[in-house]
């Protein structure tokens, strides 16, 4: 098996960890706060983020990977980033109606594309764009319901996209300059994000439901919910660094809502949760947008590879032809050929 197969390989293996860890700590998290009460959603956030670190630590000491020095400033940056934006957006469903604050997440492809288009170059096609476009609008269906305006909550939604762009933007760009793994960057900035949470998720949660995480009478059922929240957060925090940094964040982004429709449909079938035609129409819409999705990004993917192989070619008749012609006795021309040696380019993003 080549590189480039056993890449495509761990990609679809990331993604799908993606989605079964993610839509298992849904459904374990909304028992925990609709059917047990234990609504401090911050707090729970912290511990996930610990058990993670203590996870990883533990893995580092039985040698599954190795640890890699990073750059403190970048890392406790990156860290404290991350658990601002997870607060800025706890902040702005406790401060906005549920249908404004899944318009806010909807905000995050497109700010996240404008974002990487100003600061990183990227280009995105018009394909890519109109697959992008037709997701959120099938998103928008079958999540926004009522939309309700307010200043506070309006500014706690910008600066929640914008933090969270940033974040993910920048969970990418790290592994690729640093030449990091997910598991080695999850690793450093860990402490920091579940430090942040650690001091600021009990205020928040007082605040956002006016009631004490400490006063919460813990019976057996809710502690068994918040030790299986906190195991299978290991895999969602694993699963999220290796999605974004083998992929990107705007697929990363798409992912989380192919997420929310499965979360909406496990709702209806086994749950029994409300549901109309307008759903079902979102959800369709929104999954055709995920497959022109996908295959937009295939093709243009394998255009790219097509076009680098053209240019590899040319670029090694080039190295071939006659640099020096030589004249002999005879009148003959002999060309004598300069041998370059080998060069060898390593692939950055092939390992990140």
């Amino acid at each position: 098996m080549g590189e480039g197969e056993r890449f495509q390989l761990g990609t679809v293996g990331a993604l799908t960890l993606s989605v079964v860890s993610s839509v298992s700590i849904v459904i374990c998290n909304k028992a925990l706060i609709s059917s047990l009460g234990f609504t401090f959603a911050t707090t729970l956030t912290s511990w996930h983020l610990l058990v993670t670190f203590c996870s990883l630590h533990v893995a580092l000491r039985m040698r599954f990977f190795e640890h890699k020095p990073l750059d403190q400033k970048t890392v406790t940056g990156f860290g404290v980033l991350n658990g601002i934006s997870i607060g800025l957006l706890n902040l702005s469903l406790g401060f906005n109606s549920v249908g404004f604050y899944q318009m806010t997440k909807l905000a995050i492809i497109p700010c996240t594309v404008l974002l990487e288009t100003l600061f990183l170059g990227k280009k995105f096609s018009r394909s890519i764009q109109f697959a992008l476009l037709i997701l959120l609008f099938g998103v928008g269906i079958a999540t926004v319901t009522d939309v309700q305006l307010n200043a506070l909550g309006s500014i706690l939604s910008v600066l929640a996209v914008l933090t969270t762009c940033v974040a993910q933007i920048m969970t990418n760009t790290i592994q690729k300059k640093y030449k990091v793994s997910s598991t080695q960057l999850l690793y450093q900035s860990c402490p920091y994000q579940s430090g942040t949470l650690l001091i600021s998720g009990p205020f928040l949660d007082w605040f956002l439901t006016n009631q004490n995480v400490f006063a919460f009478k813990y019976t057996t059922q809710v502690l068994v919910f918040i030790i299986l929240s906190c195991l299978i957060s290991v895999s969602v925090n694993f699963s999220t660094f290796l999605v974004i940094g083998k992929t990107s964040p705007v697929t990363y982004q798409v992912l989380g809502h192919l997420k929310t429709c499965l979360v909406l449909a496990f709702g209806y079938t086994l749950l029994h949760d409300p549901f109309d035609w307008k759903n079902i129409l979102g959800i369709l819409v929104a999954i055709m947008g995920m497959v022109l999705y996908s295959y937009f990004c295939t093709r243009e993917g394998q255009k790219k590879v097509a076009e680098e192989a053209t240019q590899q070619s040319k670029a090694g008749e080039g190295e071939t032809e006659p640099l020096v012609s030589v004249e002999n006795g005879s009148g003959l021309k002999l060309a004598v050929t300069q041998m370059s040696p080998p060069s060898w380019k390593s692939n950055k993003d092939l390992h990140a």
